[in-house]
This record gives C-alpha cells, sequence and structure tokens, in this order.
C-alpha cells in the first residue's frame, strides 16, 4: 500500500473536505483519506501510483500539491457510515440554523453582509448535504444533487450582488450595525462549532486551535462582518456593509463554480 501527503492551501474548512471525499468516492484504489484541516495536508492511502489521484484533486482547483508518496504497512481503516451520517447532519443543522438567523436578522437590520454571510452559510449547508448523499450513496445521484445545488447557489449570489449594486446606487437606510456584530459573532460561534466537532471525530487528541478557526474562509467573512458593523457606526455609512457583502457574495459564487465543477466530474 502507498501513504501518499498532499498539501491543499485552499482546503480552509470543511467544505473543501467534503468536496474532495465526493470527487475521489468510488475510487478502488484509494483505501482511506486522512485529513488535516489545521495543517492544510490530506493524506491517501491507496494503491498503484499518485498520479491520477492528484490529478482528481487538482480538479477541483484547491491548489493542491504531492509532498511525499512512500510505501507503508498502514492497515485500511473501516468506513463508519453512522457515526459519519450523525457528524454531518450536526454541521448542517448548525449551518442551515446560522442561514435562517443571520437571512432574517440582515433583512430587518438592512444589512447585505448578514444576508451574504447567510448565504455563505446556506453554501456550507449544500456541501454538507451533498455529503450525507455520499455516506453509502450512489455517486450519480450525488452529482445530480450537486448539480443543482451549484446552479442555486450561483443563482442566489447574482441576485445577492445586484442588490448590492441597487443599494449602492440608490439610498437606502444605514444598517443597523449592533445587529450586524452580535448576529455575526454567533455566527462565528457557530462555525467555530461545526470545526471542533468534525476534527473532534478524527482524533482524540486535542490539536483543535484558535488558529484552524480563523484560517476558514467563513470565519474571515464572519469577522468581516462584525468590521464592516463597527465601520458603519463610525462612519454612519452603509457603504462598508455593500463592500462586504460585495466580497462575501464572490466566495459564494466561488464555491458554486467548484460544486459544478465537482458534478461535471
Amino acid at each position: 500500500m502507498q501513504k501518499s501527503t498532499f498539501r491543499v492551501s485552499k482546503m480552509d474548512c470543511p467544505s473543501e473536505e467534503q468536496m474532495i471525499r465526493m470527487r475521489l468516492e468510488g475510487d478502488e484504489r484509494i483505501k482511506h483519506l486522512d485529513f488535516d484541516i489545521p495543517g492544510r495536508q490530506l493524506t491517501v492511502f491507496h494503491s498503484g501510483e499518485a498520479t491520477p489521484i492528484a490529478g482528481a484533486i487538482n480538479e477541483l482547483k484547491l491548489d493542491a500539491t504531492l509532498l511525499s508518496s512512500e510505501e507503508t504497512e498502514a492497515a485500511t481503516v473501516a468506513p463508519q457510515p453512522a457515526a459519519e451520517r450523525k457528524l454531518l447532519w450536526i454541521v448542517l443543522l448548525i449551518n442551515f440554523g446560522f442561514f435562517v438567523l443571520e437571512m432574517i436578522t440582515g433583512f430587518l437590520s438592512k444589512s447585505m453582509g448578514l444576508v451574504a454571510d447567510a448565504l455563505d452559510m446556506l453554501a456550507d449547508a449544500f456541501v454538507y448535504g451533498m455529503a450525507l448523499f455520499a455516506v453509502g450513496g450512489v455517486a450519480s445521484r450525488k452529482k445530480s444533487i450537486a448539480r443543482i445545488s451549484g446552479y442555486l447557489q450561483l443563482g442566489l449570489a447574482i441576485l445577492g450582488f445586484a442588490e448590492v449594486i441597487r443599494r449602492f446606487l440608490g439610498f437606502e437606510a444605514t444598517p443597523v450595525f449592533q445587529t450586524m456584530i452580535i448576529v455575526s459573532f454567533l455566527a462565528l460561534l457557530g462555525n467555530a462549532a461545526s470545526l471542533y466537532v468534525l476534527q473532534k471525530s478524527k482524533s482524540k487528541e486535542a490539536h483543535m486551535q484558535a488558529s484552524v478557526i480563523f484560517t476558514s474562509n467563513d470565519v474571515i467573512a464572519n469577522i468581516g462582518v462584525i468590521l464592516a458593523g463597527v465601520l458603519v457606526y463610525f462612519t454612519g455609512s452603509n457603504i462598508p456593509d455593500l463592500v462586504i457583502g460585495a466580497l462575501v457574495f464572490l466566495l459564494v459564487a466561488r464555491g458554486a463554480f467548484r460544486i459544478l465543477s465537482l458534478s461535471k466530474q
């Protein structure tokens, strides 16, 4: 058996992990995948050459590099569908719950930053939902769901970006900065909880560090909305909120293109 280690520079949250799992699922050469999100590394236990596996991962455009490949006597780890489903349901519900919270408070407070972050949460919920189909599921069904999710996510990103432009050209009320800051902080805790649950499931060691959280795109978005709320307070303008909203919508669109690419493999 071969043990190949990859550096995946753009694997900064569990949703990228699920995309890699979905891409490699069904490859009979692969015996086990071991993810280290904090270190942005993936270890693959497989038979045969590592080159085809590297090619499959690179199709996701996550900036993956093969660091090493060597023979090993590591035993194959048996899959645990029930445990995987439980964990995925937990993170899916966390993300979907915060999507609902941020969407409602975003409209009530007139904050595009919160609305955009809500859609970012929904995008992750899509990925976790697709991963649930992947656990013991049929690849064709999984790819069909991925295609639908990708197009829906892209459509929401386009609509959101259009709303940002409309608000920029119009005369919208200044968003409620207190709501932006408080709700985004709660969403930050939600993302931290998701990362903790998924990381804890893979190891009993206390390797869940604060640095793990702050390397996540989702957490960067949360912090961005918090900072935008602070700038709204000091400037009395809605421009900071619109800027962060536009940036987060771009992140959502990027995720949509990744999912659509995955569905075509």
